[in-house]
């Protein structure tokens, strides 16, 4: 019997059968943790030797862990180490709430970054806006990266970002009233201050949400701009959000103090979450009012009792926000253009060495086809000449090998434009036929005075450099008669269209030769007295070809620079007789 209830109506046996069974079951677990304690304590003996070194592994591996998770934290919010200011001064770029990060992840979302800085001569950001614009997540960000810094952890901003390293981080968000301490929500700010004021210096960041919020404007603003100033004095650094005008306005009058706006769409009555940093921002209270559905005739009652000066400050601080972003629009859309236009010249330059090479790559294989079918006319001569040996010059022979040889050189000569004369003698005398090196007009030799050349070209006369002419047959100066006689140098279109100022800038000294000579030779004979050709400086090697073939020239009478505001040196003006 081992027991009975409380009324003694029930008594609890255990049977005779089971009795040894359960001692035998009791006394082996008591045998189980002997042995578990035996192997506990061999096992610990063991060991015993190797404690110091365990203590360094544990210790080893709690360090790895701890960098392991820092990077993997790293790696999930895109963070990087910036760069590091031994001045009190920190410049942020594309700066990241992290949590906010992580969580528009999950959602799909993209978070606008932060650009802020400060710096020595504007040491206290004053932050304003509308409600739910994005001053406080603007404010938390700076406190959390700053703080994840200081304590070794990679943050959420642009390796360009400098940070610094402040002794203290004073920080007053949110709302800390209690009936317990008797505190309600302006006094707790306001115990919050009196800390800050009693320990803050220039090793200090603090953060202020709402500064001066709680309690009657009047007063709470002149307490706020009273705190700001001692702030000011102390030469720390800040961030504080606000709406209050009096604040703006001390920001703007004061050094070391300075304005910053949540940037707030007008036309679509949203906030964009950007903080434009150089002036302040409005709480645009009536437009949300009047986007929420309030009526019309109690935000005309609000405005007349606001006051016309402060309706007009925020209408400006709208209208200017309004027009800030169209210009940065038209900005980004300069620069996509900018690009389009680098990447059209990229497509131009890759074109131009494409058609380059295609050049290079036809005239070689033009050469090797000219080779080749020299070669094989070669042959077929030698053969010709081989067979008409052979069968002793009979006349049938010889005639049907010479029809063979015609027909080979009609297959492989190349027809030019206008026959060339094959005179015994380069020397162009009076009365020949003669075209310009590189032009396709035509004209007769009518007199010959010392190295120049009196050209008939229809009805037109002109004197030319007899080293710029070259030999034509009397059939190539009928075959242009025929094709278009003189009326095809059409003078008056020729002189419309001429451009009496030539830019040889890029080109090569053996490129300006050719092009010159043809510009220079077509506005004698056009009758243009003034020519302007712009070279460029450089190192002068295109101003001293273009001079030294000018002097080739006994039609022109002078040879200058042009004006020192015109381009100087970089310009050759001609003047023609």
């Amino acid at each position: 019997i081992h027991g009975e209830s409380a009324t003694g109506q029930t008594v609890y046996l255990e049977p005779t059968e089971v009795f040894a069974i359960n001692n035998e079951v009791q006394e082996l677990e008591y045998a189980e943790q002997r042995e578990v304690v035996r192997i506990l304590m061999e096992l610990t003996g063991y060991l015993r030797p190797e404690i110091e070194n365990l203590k360094q592994y544990m210790q080893f591996l709690g360090l790895v862990d701890f960098i392991r998770s820092k990077a993997r934290f790293a790696l999930k919010i895109d963070a990087c180490k910036p760069r590091w200011s031994e001045q009190k001064e920190f410049n942020w770029q594309v700066a990241k709430h992290p949590l906010l990060l992580l969580k528009h992840k999950e959602l799909g979302k993209e978070v606008v970054p932060l650009n802020i800085f400060l710096e020595p001569n504007q040491r206290i950001l004053l932050i304003s806006g509308p409600n739910a614009g994005g001053k406080s997540v603007c404010l938390k960000t700076v406190g959390l990266l700053q703080y994840m810094l200081q304590c070794g952890l990679l943050v959420s901003a642009n390796e360009s970002s400098t940070f610094t390293i402040f002794k203290d981080l004073f920080i007053d968000i949110g709302d800390e009233q209690s009936i317990e301490n008797d505190l309600s929500t302006y006094s707790s700010h306001l115990i919050n201050m009196k800390h800050l004021l009693g320990h803050v210096n220039k090793m200090s960041l603090f953060l202020i949400d709402e500064f001066g919020t709680g309690t009657e404007p009047q007063y709470g603003g002149a307490i706020a701009e009273a705190i700001l100033m001692e702030l000011k004095d102390s030469k720390g650094m800040g961030v504080i959000t606000t709406h209050y005008g009096n604040l703006k306005e001390l920001a703007d009058k004061k050094d070391g103090l300075m304005n910053g706006a949540m940037r707030y769409d007008l036309k679509k009555l949203q906030p964009l979450y950007e903080l434009e940093i150089g002036k302040p921002g409005s709480s645009f209270a009536l437009e949300i009012a009047g986007k929420i559905g309030l009526p019309n005739r109690t935000i005309e009652n609000a405005k007349k009792r606001i006051g016309i000066k402060q309706v007009s400050f925020d209408q400006m601080l709208g209208q200017l926000q309004i027009q800030q972003t169209e210009l940065e629009k038209a900005e980004k859309k300069v620069l996509t253009r900018e690009k389009e236009l680098e990447e059209l010249t990229e497509q131009y330059a890759q074109l131009k060495g494409h058609l380059e090479s295609q050049e290079k790559k036809i005239l070689n294989e033009a050469k090797q086809k000219a080779n080749a079918i020299v070669k094989d006319a070669n042959k077929e001569v030698e053969r010709v000449i081989r067979e008409i040996k052979e069968k002793k010059a009979e006349k049938e022979a010889v005639k049907k090998q010479r029809e063979r040889l015609d027909k080979l050189k009609e297959e492989t000569t190349v027809k030019e434009q206008f026959e060339k004369a094959q005179a015994k003698s380069d020397e162009i005398k009076v009365g020949d036929f003669v075209q310009l090196k590189g032009q396709d007009t035509v004209g007769q030799v009518v007199n010959i005075k010392g190295k120049d050349a009196e050209l008939s070209i229809g009805e037109l006369t002109s004197f030319v450099r007899l080293n710029r002419l070259e030999k034509v047959t009397r059939k190539a100066y009928k075959e242009q008669g025929k094709s278009k006689s003189f009326s095809g140098y059409d003078y008056v279109s020729k002189q419309s269209e001429f451009n009496s100022r030539i830019d040889l800038r890029g080109m090569r000294a053996e490129e300006v030769i050719p092009k010159l000579s043809t510009w220079v030779d077509e506005a004698i004979m056009l009758g243009v007295n003034e020519l302007q050709i712009v070279h460029g400086k450089g190192n002068g090697v295109l101003r001293q070809v273009t001079r030294d073939h000018l002097k080739s020239y006994r039609e022109i009478s002078s040879v200058r620079d042009e004006h020192a505001d015109r381009g100087g040196a970089g310009v050759t003006l001609v003047s023609i007789n």
